[in-house]
C-alpha cells in the first residue's frame, strides 16, 4: 500500500519543499507592494505574500490600486528594496 500525499495533487518531493518554508501566521499577513510604473491612470506594481522576492505583476486603475491597497494592508517597498531584489527574484 503506498503512503497517501500530503496536499490535494501535489506529487510529494514538491510538498516537503512547501513544508521547509516557514508559513507561520505572521509572514503570510504581510503583503508587500512594489510600484514599477503608472500611464495613463493605470499603475502597474508586483505584489507578494509572505516574501517580498516572490511576486505577481498586476495593474490596476489608480482608484482600484488604492482600494487594492488599502484592503490589504500592504507594505510599500522602496526604490532600494527593489534595487536590491532587481531580477533576479522569481518571475513565474
Amino acid at each position: 500500500m503506498s503512503t497517501p500525499s500530503k496536499g490535494p495533487g501535489l506529487p510529494e518531493p514538491i510538498q516537503s519543499v512547501l513544508d521547509a518554508i516557514d508559513t507561520d501566521e505572521a509572514t503570510l499577513a504581510r503583503r508587500f507592494v512594489r510600484v514599477t510604473g503608472e500611464q495613463n491612470g493605470i499603475v502597474a506594481f508586483e505584489f507578494s505574500v509572505g516574501w517580498p522576492d516572490m511576486s505577481v505583476e498586476l495593474a490596476l486603475p489608480d482608484a482600484h490600486f488604492k482600494e487594492f491597497c488599502s484592503k490589504n494592508n500592504v507594505e510599500f517597498l522602496t526604490e532600494a528594496v527593489g534595487e536590491k531584489l532587481g531580477d533576479q527574484h522569481d518571475e513565474h
